[in-house]
């Protein structure tokens, strides 16, 4: 006797349901599919019971005549794909056959349906995939299928859907990214006889965003648009101060048809890298435009999974989409203001090396500050290459706060600059003039009053040009709240920004732009770290990165190491604590390329480095951030926190209840 049997086309039909129609969502998505197709405008689609009991699907599509009513519920049928050269441009959402008949077989159907342009249309009631009545009828033009009892003759498959709220909340979710993939069809969802969303069909993105996703998803999303050799991405994506706690909101689709891509969410969520909060995901809703031939949607039953024949040309068009839609995002959050601070005591070693030209206008501006007690040879060196459009009178101060003038710790000197223009083009200073710039080891300084030098712009990006030609609207800095938060007004905006999140920006950038070895600073006193086993072996495995990102460690001992150097923006106060965490990154990194592990460790070295929270800060500090900020040129730190927010006068008049 023969062990294998050819089964019954009922209990394949079954099979086919468990691969096609795993939920009340499934019936839905299939559908909805097929109004699509049939070049419907206007679709309802009403559930009970959470589309267990009860599914209706109405379309105002081309219809169907009598004779394709009755064979459209058999396996394979269908009106979407004649041959095998089919399969290699498929353009329409279903194609397969098996949905109806896949429904059909686990249901009590009822369709009805009329021919545009015929007089009669035809009812057809189905059970369990057979035909149990088919009669001519009066209806409307299109199509109304209603699907009751779903999964009625499976129990198995019954008792595994969730409960009546779940199975319609997903099906809501099914009906939305049908209706948010075509905003030229109107869309109506009715759910318990209560509209759970009405899309207008104007056939515009935005429109079907704010109506299907609402006001506040809608509020935060940033337009795209890219093209390249045949390919196309256009849509919308979220700013990153808008990032979600999950990927829900990430809508992806490609000549129509929603699908799951891990190479397109890859591709959105590395243009977000190094603006995003941690932990945090964007939103976006993008349609991919492709040449047939160029993608495979048959790949799975469900139709939700692709390939693509050039996969990095997509992944690079998605990726340069977003990232130009991010650039030209504006420069501040919205605000959401919270009674908390952060407390801090720390007081800070030192912050600029040199001021910002934009700060010392007309008379010049005192710059006598509390600073580190040495002088990097690195930063002397590089007053002395630095060039400028601007002539600088100095003077030395010989006042030093907090500093310990001992004979073996050279005295700090300050200076007093006053800008004058600069008629003719000087050459910077030789390197014999920069070597006179050091202080000496006595606290005096071989400087004089009329020793023209050359300061940078800008000791941020190191870039006079690129700061000049930066816009930055006319403000006035307020002042400082809690030692954190600079307040300045601007164009009848006054804005908050935090300081440390502008600064850690600012540094992160420059060591980003630093291909290179990151400048280094020795320390006067090594730090010793005592690290665990496997942080020790992470040090002993990654000394040639950490020598380049400017960290110089050596054995000391069975069990210890010894900091010699750190990058030069660092306090040495901060240097184990940043090994530590470097060394936690460099954990969690094994699976990331080389890039994006130097970015999560210039992370944290710009966070150390950075000024923090609570400490003093001198105005032309304030007024370097400031400037940048507003410029746009910084917008969020390296974590993806905004680095700062805006209150108009009519939210603050709200406030107060000036206005109502």
């Amino acid at each position: 006797m023969s062990v294998i049997n050819l089964l019954s086309p009922h209990v394949a039909d079954l099979i086919a349901a468990g691969e096609v129609v795993e939920r009340p969502a499934s019936v839905i998505k299939e559908l909805m599919e097929n109004s699509l197709d049939a070049g419907a405008k206007n679709i309802t689609v009403e559930l009970r019971g959470g589309g267990i009991a009860y599914i209706r699907v109405t379309d105002d599509g081309v219809g169907m005549l009598p004779e394709d009513a009755g064979v459209a519920f058999l396996r394979h049928a269908t009106s979407k794909l004649h041959d095998a050269e089919g399969l290699n441009k498929i353009g329409t959402m279903g194609f397969r056959g098996e949905a109806l008949a896949a429904i059909s077989g686990v249901s009590h159907i009822e369709l009805t349906t009329r021919r545009r342009g015929t007089g009669e249309g035809v009812k057809v009631t189905l059970t369990a995939g057979e035909i149990d009545d088919m009669i001519t009828c009066g209806c409307p033009e299109g199509t109304t299928m209603v699907v009751r009892d779903l999964f009625y003759n499976t129990p198995a498959r019954l008792k595994f859907l969730k409960t009546d709220r779940s199975e319609a909340s997903a099906c809501t979710a099914a009906a939305l990214r049908c209706a948010l993939g075509h905003p030229e069809v109107s869309v109506r969802l009715i759910r318990d006889g209560q509209e759970e969303f009405f899309s207008p069909g104007d056939g515009r993105i935005d429109s079907a965003i704010y109506t299907l996703l609402g006001r506040e998803a809608a509020s935060s999303l940033l337009k795209c648009s890219c093209e390249d050799e045949g390919m196309s991405v256009r849509g919308y994506t979220s700013s990153p101060s808008a990032g979600r706690g999950n990927r829900s909101m990430q809508f992806f689709y490609c000549n129509g048809r929603y699908i799951k891509s891990q190479l397109l969410q890859t591709a959105v969520e590395q243009a977000y890298k190094n603006t995003l909060l941690t932990g945090r995901y964007p939103s976006c809703v993008l349609f991919l435009s492709i040449d047939l031939t160029s993608v495979d949607v048959n790949v799975h039953p469900a139709k939700t999974e692709v390939k693509f024949t050039n996969e990095k040309k997509v992944f690079d068009l998605v990726y340069r989409a977003v990232g130009l839609a991010l650039s030209g995002e504006s420069v501040t959050a919205k605000p959401e203001l919270s009674p908390s601070t952060v407390k801090v005591s720390t007081p800070r070693a030192d912050f600029f090396r040199t001021m910002s030209a934009q700060s010392f206008r007309e008379n010049g501006y005192s710059a006598a500050k509390t600073a580190a007690p040495v002088m990097r040879a690195a930063e002397s060196d590089y007053i002395s290459k630095a060039s400028s459009k601007a002539s600088v009178d100095i003077s030395v101060e010989n006042s030093v706060d907090s500093v310990d003038n001992s004979a073996d710790i050279p005295s700090v000197v300050f200076v007093t600059q006053k800008i004058t223009p600069d008629t003719t083009s000087a050459s910077a200073p030789s390197d014999e003039t920069a070597s006179e710039l050091l202080p000496k080891k006595d606290g005096s300084a071989a400087i004089s009053a009329e020793t023209p030098v050359k300061l940078p712009v800008n000791a941020v990006d190191n870039s006079v040009e690129s700061v000049e030609n930066l816009y930055c609207p006319p403000y006035k800095i307020v002042g400082e709240a809690m030692k954190t938060y600079i307040i300045a007004e601007s164009e009848g905006q006054l804005v908050l920004i935090d300081k440390h999140a502008a600064h850690e920006r600012i540094i992160f950038d420059r060591l980003k732009a630093d291909q290179g070895e990151i400048s280094s600073q020795m320390l006067l006193i090594p730090v010793t770290v005592k690290p665990d086993g496997e942080n020790a072996e992470i040090i002993e495995k990654n000394g040639a990165l950490l020598y380049e990102l400017g960290f110089e460690i050596e054995e000391f001992g069975a069990d210890s190491f010894v900091i010699r150097s750190v990058p030069a923006d660092m306090d040495a106060g901060d240097a184990a604590a940043a090994l530590e965490e470097i060394c936690e990154k460099l954990r969690r990194g094994k699976g990331l390329d080389a890039k994006s592990v130097r970015d999560e460790i210039l992370h944290t070295v710009a966070c150390k480095a950075a000024i923090k929270a609570g400490w003093d800060t001198e105005p032309q500090e304030l007024d370097v951030l400031v400037k940048q900020v507003l410029s746009g040129k910084v917008k969020y730190c390296p974590h993806g926190r905004p680095v700062a927010v805006t209150l108009t006068k009519k939210e603050l008049d709200k406030m107060f209840k000036r206005i109502v």
